[in-house]
């Protein structure tokens, strides 16, 4: 995963801008440590920091086409490129680099050429014929991107906010599945796929279609020059992730650090997730690594995990941090890549809380909304969490094609219905259910869901809610509104985290980037409503799905503390 910035149409000394440039640029040097590249033509900059992974030697960026008339910058993995490479034969290609398509297929085919992309990618494209500008982020948001604009009517882009927060008088996240175009103006949908609408589909459920949708979406993302590894909590979507990369690991074009697949772990010692992921490991024979950590340890890195994802979102702290403290000892492994369970949750309703849906279309809904929202919590922890120690997350539930297959199934096979023996997430589970040929032990394939922030260990939370009461006092809470009016903290964990944040990033807009509202077991607002005694309970933890989860927190406890919490996120 690399970092990028652009400054377009600066107005006053745009010579006189190259340190600034190469200042704001190092601030993103922990997403690309490899090798720094910066562009310059009249008044505009587009800068990079690359994180090698495909084409290490080569393929050192801003990329260009034949002529250097078209500059581009990218932070992301374009998995198709090979056959994109095909249909530009014309093209003169000068790495091997996968990013370099995007410079050619602007020169053949325009702006319409982003929805060709299949991959992760946020880039900012440069035509110096014209000096007209492109920015286009993935169609989920799994790679960052953030816009912003200059009081001398200069445009910008980066991967992280850190990047432009001081020099932007306004910036904002930029949507996923969108392309900003200086000629045309202002930002469009270039994603338009057909669940978006949120209509009912109607396709009857197909496990092998689904099986094999999956399966293509591991192995494309085996693409890599470099060691790389899977994240593996011992949950069904990491442990299927485990399985079918190392069922395929021998035929794929993936470099290999030895001949077993390595998988990795972290968790408080004795936490349900080290246990979960060791048999697993075992199950499947790859090389495992599980790492501890202590809560004190966790709290002592929240300031620098707050530095690095840019949230204040309750959930998507706790969850980040343990995957924080991972990735800095998987990059000390010399690994540079690593495969992640995200997206299933959204995709299939597999958080406890949608045990209470209503019916089926209500619950479509609701995974339409929590994809939709992904941008903003679980894929900037993914990305964010692992990029901070040049790590690259790729994602394959989040591959596209998978998700125009998932979402077309009639959602009345992902509703949970205990009365014909179907659990969350049943038609994935069932899917990979293969007596001939197990992908994985029956115990851990039909495992209850565990969120990433209780998986590590339950004192994870309740140690973090114990240091936030020693550092937040109840008058601070009581005058919260007047010292926070926009997204009010309505905890002390909440409020702690908020001032962390707020140290680093103390503008309008920064707080702006992220969401509030309501929320039970990482539910939305809206799926609050499904059941009256959550408004009593609104925290993100799995174990507040009362009723639902094995070890779900006490009711009385609950009616007496009734804790509330700012956003939805979680990952096994």
């Amino acid at each position: 995963m690399c970092g990028i910035l652009a400054v377009l149409g600066i107005a006053d000394n745009p010579l006189g801008k190259r340190p600034r440039i190469i200042e704001l640029s190092r601030r993103l040097r922990h997403r690309g440590p490899d090798w720094s590249g910066l562009h310059h033509h009249q008044n505009c900059y587009l800068a990079h920091e690359r994180l090698a992974i495909v084409d290490p030697a080569s393929g050192d960026q801003p990329l260009y086409n034949e002529d250097k008339t078209i500059v581009v910058t990218v932070n992301g993995e374009i998995y198709n490129h090979k056959e994109l490479r095909e249909r530009l034969k014309s093209h003169e290609f000068r790495t091997g680099s996968d990013c370099e398509v995007i410079a050619h297929l602007y020169e053949e085919y325009g702006e319409e050429f982003v929805n060709m992309l299949d991959g992760m990618f946020s880039f900012v494209l440069l035509d110096t014929r014209d000096n007209s500008f492109i920015a286009a982020r993935d169609a989920i948001g799994i790679t960052p991107l953030y816009i912003g604009w200059g009081l001398d009517g200069s445009v910008w882009f980066a991967s992280e906010m850190k990047a432009l927060s001081d020099d932007c008088e306004r910036f904002m996240s930029f949507l996923p599945g969108h392309i900003y175009s200086s000629k045309l103006g202002g930002l469009r949908r270039w994603y338009n796929p057909p669940w978006f609408a949120e209509q009912i589909p109607s396709t009857p459920y197909e496990p092998i279609v689904l099986r094999k949708a999956f399966e293509k979406a591991v192995v494309k993302r085996l693409m890599t020059d470099v060691p790389f590894g899977v994240l593996l909590s011992g949950g069904l979507d990491s442990s299927l992730v485990a399985s079918v990369a190392s069922r395929y690991l021998a035929d794929s074009e993936a470099a290999q650090w030895g001949s077993q697949l390595h998988t990795f772990c972290i968790g408080l010692k004795g936490s349900p997730d080290l246990k979960a992921a060791k048999e697993v490991a075992d199950y499947l024979g790859t090389r495992h690594h599980e790492f501890h950590f202590t809560v004190q340890e966790g709290i002592d890195a929240l300031a620098e995990v707050i530095y690095h994802i840019e949230t204040y979102d309750v959930t998507t702290i706790r969850a980040s941090t343990p995957m924080f403290l991972m990735s800095r000892k998987i990059r000390a492994l010399g690994v540079k890549m690593v495969l992640s369970g995200e997206g299933s949750d959204e995709i299939f309703g597999g958080y406890l809380y949608f045990h209470k849906a209503p019916n089926k279309e209500e619950f479509h809904q609701e995974t339409c909304r929590k994809i939709k929202a992904l941008h903003l919590y679980d894929c900037l922890r993914a990305n964010k969490s692992t990029s901070a120690w040049g790590v690259e997350a790729r994602v394959p539930f989040l591959d596209k094609e998978f998700i125009n297959v998932a979402m077309s199934i009639d959602p009345e096979w992902k509703m949970i219905r205990p009365d014909l023996g179907r659990i969350e997430k049943w038609i994935l589970r069932n899917a990979f259910d293969d007596e001939q040929n197990p992908y994985l032990p029956k115990h851990i394939l039909y495992r209850q869901k565990e969120q990433f922030s209780d998986g590590v260990g339950y004192s994870w939370i309740d140690g973090l809610k114990d240091h936030a009461n020693q550092q937040v006092t109840d008058a601070m809470l009581a005058n919260a509104s007047f010292v926070y009016p926009e997204n009010t903290p309505t905890t002390k964990e909440g409020y702690y985290y908020r001032t962390i944040f707020e140290r680093f990033f103390p503008k309008n807009a920064a707080r702006s980037t992220v969401p509030g509202g309501p929320s039970v077991a990482c539910s939305t607002a809206k799926a609050v409503e499904w059941d009256a005694a959550w408004s009593k309970n609104l925290d993100p933890s799995g174990r507040a799905a009362l009723g639902v989860h094995v070890a779900a927190y006490d009711e009385a406890k609950v009616a007496t503390e009734a804790p509330a919490v700012n956003g939805f996120s979680g990952k096994e």
